[in-house]
């Protein structure tokens, strides 16, 4: 899926929530402070509680978070009933880790326990009306900004078929815009049978979707196999004997259950979470290696002054597209922007072409390199300028290599490893990096895709740095 909107949409959500959670501790204070009437024995100072609770807003984040505010579902159900009852929970279970925090480590954030009563009232009704304000701003700009909505397009011939059309055309704040439908006619509403297509080459073709719903189980592989090609979200309608499997997630579009099948869990709430983890580790890495990059930048400079030090090359990234990779020059100036045939030839030497590429490509003593770029390389040094593109979101700091464009033709899976953001270290590289086959790196990288998890990055950070210190694998 190419459009971010629903991305932004959860942002606001978060940063709501945020200010409504600071909020409500405000008014907590402030309620006991000037509304009630009873004699308080403590200082009375509300902002200074206010910055406290500025740290302890992750932990409230998280605990939202694992009551399931952030999921897509949230502005997808019509029914409220199921947010408000998971915002009162987790109302009492934040204010309960809070109290624990407080108690704990002596903070004195609550210097009397009916100022925790209050801020369970108070964090509870200032959620609901943030959310409440986010959702109908969202539904205002989905209505009247026909960009912010996902193009859409049904296949199948099945009573589903009628059904998601009708809705997606009458609910545009469900996020979704029919663009097409292929299906025979008696299974399209007849006010919506201008939007017909022959075939789903065709509609893709002409209206260049964003999201495809199949309604039935004809040519399911090759359906899915087109999502998958040119980015799209698939969501297969299950029959009703189908409704128990637990492949993806089922969610309700209006009243008809579909199965959202994701290539990779590295969506939605997980994708804020995992640049805002990059932002902030980027930053930290890049400061406290500031002194050893100037020391490389001289030392480069010193070895060829009249060369740069840094070099740039085109990558790719997510869905395809294209950006300038930076890294410490580690090859002879007059091979930099070559490809490994043309470098090869251009210093006379095409026999190592086939030994570069059947040896996973790499080759022992590469005549390319330099004496200083082969001890950057054996070290990881010479990657440390991409924690500029970590921080400009051109990568991530974990993900799968990013692949050159010339190399695209070798990767049979090239949609998927193109799903989510290239990173500057990833599992290939922690299991083995060179030591490893072509073959097994490209598992590795589709597996690290469909199985992403937080604690799946930290352990590839933290056996990146063991990677690095001992030299594992590097070449």
């Amino acid at each position: 899926m190419k459009k971010d909107f629903g991305l932004i949409f959860h942002a606001f959500l978060m940063l709501g929530d945020a200010c409504a959670i600071l909020l409500s501790f405000l008014v907590a204070y402030f309620m006991r402070t000037h509304l009630d009437q009873r004699p308080f024995y403590f200082e009375a100072a509300p902002w200074k509680f206010v910055i406290s609770m500025l740290w302890l807003l992750p932990i409230y984040i998280i605990i939202l978070a694992a009551f399931g505010l952030y999921r897509k579902t949230i502005f997808l159900s019509r029914n409220r009933w199921s947010e408000i009852g998971r915002l009162f929970l987790a109302s009492i279970v934040g204010v309960m880790a809070i109290i624990s925090y407080d108690f704990f480590f002596e903070a004195d954030l609550f210097p009397v326990r009916i100022m925790a009563l209050y801020s369970v009232v108070s964090c509870f009704f200032f959620l609901c009306l943030f959310r409440q304000t986010v959702r109908l701003a969202r539904g205002v700009a989905l209505k009247h900004n026909r960009r912010a909505t996902l193009k859409t397009v049904i296949i199948g011939n099945s009573q589903n078929t009628e059904y998601l059309a009708d809705y997606i055309a009458a609910y545009p704040e469900s996020g979704f815009r029919l663009s097409g439908v292929i299906a025979s006619a008696k299974y399209i509403p007849k006010d919506l049978r201008r939007k017909q297509y022959s075939s789903l080459k065709e509609a893709l073709k002409r209206t260049k979707p964003d999201v495809i719903f199949q309604t039935d189980d004809k040519r399911t592989e090759y359906v899915y196999r087109q999502a998958i090609n040119r980015h799209l979200l698939y969501y297969y309608v299950p029959s009703s004997a189908a409704l128990t499997s637990q492949m993806g997630d089922l969610e309700l579009v209006g009243n008809t259950p579909a199965i959202l099948v994701k290539i990779t869990p590295l969506v939605g709430g997980a994708r804020i979470f995992k640049r805002a983890c990059d932002i902030a580790l980027g930053l930290l890495i890049l400061i406290i290696a500031a002194i050893p990059m100037g020391v490389i930048w001289l030392l480069e400079k010193l070895s060829d002054p009249k060369s740069p030090a840094v070099y740039s090359e085109v990558r790719l990234s997510r869905y395809n597209q294209h950006f300038k990779i930076y890294k410490f020059r580690s090859m002879k100036p007059e091979y930099c922007g070559l490809s490994p045939e043309e470098a090869f030839t251009k210093m006379g030497k095409p026999h190592l072409i086939k030994k570069y590429r059947d040896n996973g490509d790499m080759i022992k003593n590469d005549p390319r390199i330099t004496k200083l770029g082969k001890f950057l390389r054996s070290t990881s040094l010479d990657e440390l300028p991409q924690l500029i593109n970590v921080i400009r979101g051109d990568i991530s700091l974990v993900g799968p290599r990013a692949l050159v464009p010339g190399e695209l033709h070798h990767y049979g899976d090239r949609s998927l490893l193109l799903s989510v953001k290239s990173g500057l270290t990833g599992l290939a590289q922690v299991s083995g990096r060179r030591d490893i086959g072509f073959e097994e790196r490209r598992a590795l990288d589709i597996y690290y895709i469909q199985n992403w998890s937080p604690w799946l990055d930290l352990r590839i950070i933290l056996r990146t740095v063991g990677a690095v210190i001992f030299r594992r694998g590097a070449k």
